[in-house]
């Protein structure tokens, strides 16, 4: 392990790292308008030495190339926040009316900053290239498959990312290997059929009818294709104008679930043929719309055991939690680690009795310094490792 004392090193700039993690919060931004944050990202790398490109609008990526050739390592933080009204109370809160950071990426986008300060503190110990990835959108349509497009990834050996948790006492770390976020894909469904009076409903073919027969087998093919935990949901269906008027369109609105590409696919090519067959039987036309706002998170083995070790390192083998079940929400973090085929994302105690998205949600700033010393330690201790295998 590295003899960097990186623990030590987060503490000396904690108080920096509180102040950018209050201005953050004070200018919460929606996806795709993190104007502030943005600037304040690319000044703040642009100071420290480090080179910047601006994509899509507001996407940061800086570089910190170290004295030696190496692979290149990318660290990630999401900048948004939410449209949702601030009741924490705090000294910092949020100065914009209805928006706030209520899923912490203040604290993710402070960490990675105060990562990178001390990564080019330490530039010359560097054996490769560190990448910094600040990324927005991730609570809208996602940003991530979109910074991908730009290239951002090119030449990427692996990737690595956090996300406070409530659940987790503050000043330790959350651990899970393979399956940790699920996949999201939103699904809208159009029924096209044929109007008729409700007395010769035999005239025509209703939309509504076979809406009706689909939604149930929709609903009951998680539990009956996967063996682990999935989810379908139908949340809207708007369909008719009036009582005696068989209805020639309806439409219906859900989001699936999954964990992991196998079983993802399996879901939906069930589905797929679900929704052929009864709208065959049923003489009507549909329409499917797919979206993958979210890829889901599959961490791989070797750069998990490189984050649990570098942990146990940095806190303390009593300040890791091995994180037991999957969760069923999703981050769209999955497309990078998809895309290189190697990578880790792990939970920063955030310590909080409120949950994620609550307007109470504020998470403790140990995980500023926590977060910032982790994320160094784990992109130096990969570039080691790699040179080390190359030796």
């Amino acid at each position: 392990m590295s003899m960097i004392n990186w623990k030590e090193e987060a503490a000396g700039i904690a108080e920096e790292l509180k102040e950018i993690r209050k201005t953050i919060h004070r200018h919460p931004e929606i996806g795709n308008r993190e104007y502030k944050t943005s600037a304040l990202v690319e000044e703040y790398l642009q100071e420290l030495g480090i080179k910047t490109r601006r994509v899509l609008g507001t996407a940061i990526i800086g570089e910190l190339a170290g004295s030696k050739d190496g692979p290149v390592v990318a660290l990630r933080a999401d900048m948004d926040a939410l449209p949702v009204q601030e009741r924490t109370g705090c000294d910092f809160s949020s100065e914009v009316p209805g928006m706030m950071h209520a899923c912490g990426h203040d604290v993710h986008t402070t960490a990675l900053l105060g990562a990178a300060k001390l990564l080019a503190l330490h530039k010359e110990d560097l054996p490769g290239t560190v990448r910094f990835f600040f990324q927005p959108d991730e609570e809208g349509d996602g940003g991530a498959q979109r910074m991908i497009r730009e290239g951002c990834m090119e030449n990427v050996s692996a990737v690595f990312g956090a996300h406070v948790d409530p659940t987790i006492p503050a000043g330790q770390i959350g651990i899970r290997y393979g399956k940790f976020y699920a996949a999201s894909d939103s699904m809208d469904v159009f029924v096209h059929g044929k109007s008729a009076h409700g007395a010769t409903r035999e005239l025509g073919i209703d939309a509504i009818e076979a809406s009706c027969k689909m939604i149930p087998e929709l609903l009951k093919l998680p539990e009956i294709l996967l063996p682990e935990k999935s989810a379908l949901s139908i949340g809207a269906i708007r369909a008719g104008t009036v009582r005696n008027i068989v209805a020639d369109y309806a439409e219906f609105h859900g989001i699936i679930r999954t964990l992991g590409r196998d079983s993802r696919q399996k879901l939906l090519d069930a589905l797929k043929e679900k929704l052929t067959r009864i709208s065959d039987e049923a003489g009507t036309r549909i329409e499917l719309v797919l979206n993958q706002p979210g890829s889901g998170i599959v961490n791989t083995d070797p750069e998990t055991k490189l984050c649990e070790k570098t942990a146990v390192s940095l806190l303390g083998k009593d300040h890791i939690v091995m994180i037991k079940e999957p969760k069923m929400i999703s981050e769209d973090f999955g497309f990078f680690v998809e895309e290189c085929g190697a990578g880790c994302f792990y939970h920063i105690g955030a310590e909080s009795p409120y949950p994620l998205h609550s307007d109470h949600f504020l998470p403790a700033e140990e995980g500023l310094e926590v977060g910032a010393a982790l994320h160094a330690a784990i992109a130096m201790e990969y570039l080691k490792e790699r040179e080390n295998q190359e030796l």
